[in-house]
């Protein structure tokens, strides 16, 4: 063979493999990339719409929240959610993620205490569950532990004008177990509660009680 026969010989290898290599991407993109999400995303609205359309929670006809996503409550007649680290004012849902501050870094400390701080006041003598002075590994925790829900009670219920038997008949209500018996800890939803609250006792009727 020589030189010339060669090179031509080479060329249409390289051709076909390359032609192999386009029409491969090609048919991968439009299965994996198309008809693979399509199918998937199909299935879940049909099967699972609540948890495919993100466990959105709604107020009327107004989003308020997802079950998966934290926010922020500062009255005193809510319970509060965990602190944040998410984003620069915390609760970001586009900056998910913690400080990744060492237990020994001052800034953490400092912010530990200045929740300490703010929350001996509402529930004198009471130990603070660690939750309600510590950021999750997301920063968007939607739930808080029994325990942190049980200190805020006292709060709530002076706030609201409400007994705190009924303030913790609604905790109980909202507590769900861990999942399958063994994953996960006992949680409440913060905003389920508080939308709750809002629906059976609101803030006005606590403030006419007042």
């Amino acid at each position: 063979m020589d030189e010339s026969q060669y090179v031509s010989e080479l060329r249409g290898y390289m051709k076909k493999n390359l032609v192999i290599s386009i029409l491969f991407t090609i048919v991968t993109t439009v299965i994996f990339g198309l008809i693979y999400p399509l199918v998937v995303t199909g299935i879940a609205q049909v099967v699972f719409p609540r948890q495919a359309n993100g466990e959105l929670i709604k107020s009327g006809d107004k989003i308020v929240g997802s079950h998966l996503i934290g926010q922020p409550f500062t009255e005193p007649g809510y319970f509060w959610s965990r602190p944040s680290a998410a984003g620069n004012a915390g609760y970001d849902p586009t900056a998910s993620g913690g400080s990744n501050y060492a237990p020994t870094n001052k800034m953490l400390i400092d912010r530990v205490n200045a929740s300490v701080k703010q929350l001996q006041p509402t529930n004198p003598g009471a130990p603070i569950p660690v939750d309600l002075v510590t950021a999750s590994g997301s920063g968007l925790d939607p739930d808080i532990s029994p325990a942190a829900a049980e200190f805020q009670i006292p709060r709530v219920a002076k706030e609201r004008g409400m007994t705190e038997g009924d303030v913790r008949a609604l905790v109980a209500k909202h507590t769900r177990g861990r999942q399958f018996g063994i994953l996960g800890e006992p949680r409440v939803n913060v905003l389920d509660l508080n939308l709750e609250l809002d629906g059976v006792h609101p803030m006005h009727k606590a403030a006419a009680a007042d």
